[in-house]
């Protein structure tokens, strides 16, 4: 059985609400797994409290600092934040972290760049050997909300890794972005799967609820299960109808 995770970034969101509460919102809403983005700006004893309460899990969060991992000369911040970021994903019961690897940098070759974002992963596999916790590094669309950043492919991404050889890291699929650049989910991801951590699902235009848009999402998510993924799928969309009820209806557009 496929299980979904609310991003409660934008899902089970009202204006002025204690986040916290969009956790118990979805635990109502019939979920059973959650994740966010940044976790410095959070109240994590709340956020665990609220996780105990209904039980739910969190499938992923965001590996901070959100530095570019680009430039070697953010290597050593970097891979501090990335040690407090396992210690809170460990904590919270989080299998992966996520982190973005960061523009596209004037005055450096695309060669010293990817360089440079190998070196850094490295050392980062040293820090999650043995935790539990692996990163995924996601590739970004250009074209519209990330214009300017490094990683824009999902090949080049599995490249990365395989640079990387470091069974701690890996990926994280968004299965919008890579349809917004024109990427077919069953030729990149052909014989790689196993370095895909985590998948997201939006549609297109708009990055809002499946089912809303053009992207063959059902098809695409059939066709990662059927090749062996059995991670979580993460519901990262910009929701135009609030409610449970509309979690659910997404839900059942990508066919769970």
């Amino acid at each position: 059985m496929r299980r979904y995770s609310a991003c409660i970034e934008w899902l089970f969101a009202e204006d002025g609400d204690n986040f916290p509460d969009r956790i118990r919102r979805a635990h109502a809403g019939g979920l059973t797994a959650v994740e966010f983005w940044r976790w410095t700006d959070k109240d994590l004893d709340a956020i665990e409290a609220a996780l105990k309460e209904t039980g739910l899990a969190v499938t992923s969060l965001v590996a901070e600092p959100m530095i570019a991992l680009t430039d070697a000369a953010n290597r050593k911040a970097w891979l501090k934040g990335l040690a407090d970021s396992v210690t809170v994903a460990k904590r919270l019961g989080a299998p992966v972290l996520i982190a973005q690897a960061g523009d596209d940098l004037a005055g450096f070759s695309r060669e010293e760049q990817r360089r440079a974002l190998s070196e850094t992963l490295k050392p980062g596999a040293d820090i999650l050997k043995g935790s539990g916790v692996r990163l995924g590094v996601e590739p970004l669309n250009i074209r519209i909300d990330h214009i300017g950043y490094f990683l824009d492919s999902t090949r080049e991404g599995l490249d990365v890794v395989d640079d990387v050889a470091r069974p701690e890291i890996g990926i994280v699929y968004d299965i919008y972005h890579s349809a917004v650049m024109g990427e077919r989910t069953e030729d990149v991801l052909d014989g790689r799967l196993d370095r895909v951590f985590h998948v997201h699902v939006a549609d297109h235009p708009g990055r809002n609820e499946p089912g809303s848009g053009g992207i063959d999402l059902a098809h695409r998510l059939d066709w990662i299960f059927a090749n062996g993924y059995a991670g979580a799928v993460g519901l990262e969309y910009r929701p135009t109808k609030p409610g449970a009820d509309a979690v659910k209806a997404a839900i059942a557009a990508l066919g769970g």
